[in-house]
């Protein structure tokens, strides 16, 4: 079995075993170059508080990007209610960001193991608490890692969908970077309809701010659900509520 497979493989695995409450469907991989264009100008493209794949690991060459789709019954049950997050997904956040973690570690330790220099960052909880971006976007390097194409709700839409958690993995090995696709998955990109998203924001963050993106509204609507949450045994703030249109789930 080649890396590119072996890593494949123990991310399809691990997920599948941490699937008890069917929460997940099969997981997505990509792999992208640490010399693509994109991470070299990542700091003017997305901000320069975005580090660099060689500020994570100083020998990588290549990325791997995965992501974890949720499952038809979590997108549905956070369908429901249009100003609360479901139990559902508010749990299926956060066992995702915990599997991804994982995961994450897991296949560090066993790369490294077999002679591979490898790295990670987690999934969440990273974040510039007062200009609210994180070091590192999980789902810039995967769009790089050619899993999907950005949407009007700021998601990444992926040939499985958009809702679902990302995790990164930096190797010191070469691999074949998957080819990013031209085709929009957002129909509001794609002819102009839809705006699911834009409807539905509980914070009517979508389509604001002079990036398209209110993001201090959307932190302030997270803040106040987290009573909510706090309510279901989780101390989170996450909403999902422009995650779960017709672009959600394929």
């Amino acid at each position: 079995m080649t890396l590119r497979d072996s890593i494949i493989d123990f991310i399809n695995s691990k997920t599948k075993q941490a699937n008890e409450l069917d929460y997940y469907r099969q997981p997505l991989v990509g792999f992208s170059s640490a010399a693509d264009p994109l991470y070299v100008n990542i700091k003017e493209t997305v901000g320069p508080h975005h580090l660099y794949p060689q500020d994570v690991l100083a020998e990588v060459r290549t990325l791997v990007s995965f992501f974890i789709p949720f499952s038809q019954k979590v997108i549905e049950a956070n369908r429901q209610d249009k100003s609360v997050p479901a139990r559902e997904w508010v749990d299926s956040y956060d066992h995702a960001n915990n599997l991804i973690d994982a995961i994450s570690r897991e296949l560090v330790t066993e790369l490294e193991a077999g002679g591979v220099k490898a790295g990670t960052v987690n999934s969440t909880n990273n974040y510039d608490e007062i200009n609210l971006r994180a070091p590192w976007s999980h789902r810039s390097a995967a769009f790089v890692a050619g899993l999907g194409r950005f949407g009007l709700n700021r998601m990444l839409i992926t040939p499985a969908g958009a809702a679902g958690r990302y995790g990164t993995v930096f190797l010191g090995a070469e691999l074949t970077p998957t080819q990013r696709s031209d085709e929009e998955l957002c129909l509001f990109f794609k002819n102009g309809t839809c705006r699911y998203c834009l409807k539905r924001c509980p914070a009517k963050a979508i389509g604001q701010g002079p990036d398209g993106f209110a993001r201090h509204e959307c932190n302030k609507k997270l803040l106040d659900i987290t009573p909510y949450s706090l309510s279901l045994k989780w101390e989170l703030d996450v909403c999902g509520k422009c995650d779960v249109g017709p672009c959600a789930i394929f």
